[in-house]
């Protein structure tokens, strides 16, 4: 009888990687679509504010990208199959992107976006708060 080189773990594990690795990279396509996204719906210019050294742009951009990413993560993990990842993560992304736009940058924060792109660190960091904020709500009940 040949002698056994693969443990089961390592067997389990030969074959689930390609799964976690097509999940994972179908999910952060998702993800910079909706970042790319995000940067052509915003009527402010966050990418060149911070390559002119805005640290609120930064800051409020870095909450964009996080803020689009958790959703995505919480509706990856029960996701049974690409096709899932891809319907859940359109929509995840499409109510994201509308509640960030719509809802806090115009309705309930008000002045705020006019204010980061100003350089102000205090509303970069209330704008990010509100954002992630919104994903983790988002997220849970994506989680269901």
């Amino acid at each position: 009888m040949p002698p056994q080189f693969q443990s089961p773990e390592v067997s389990a594990f030969a074959t689930a990687i390609f799964f976690i690795l097509r999940d994972y990279g179908l999910t952060v396509l998702l993800l910079l679509l909706g970042v790319v996204s995000y940067g052509l719906l915003s009527p402010h210019k966050d990418i060149e504010h911070i390559r002119e050294g805005n640290t609120a742009a930064a800051l409020s951009y870095g909450a964009v990208v996080l803020g689009l990413a958790i959703p995505l993560a919480a509706q990856m993990a029960p996701s049974t199959s690409p096709v899932d990842i891809i319907i859940y993560g359109v929509a995840a992304m499409a109510i994201q992107l509308l509640v960030f736009r719509l809802v806090i940058d115009i309705l309930l924060l008000r002045g705020l976006p006019q204010r980061v792109q100003e350089g102000d660190i205090g509303a970069a960091g209330v704008l990010a708060a509100a954002k992630l904020a919104t994903s983790l709500i988002f997220a849970a009940a994506l989680a269901g």
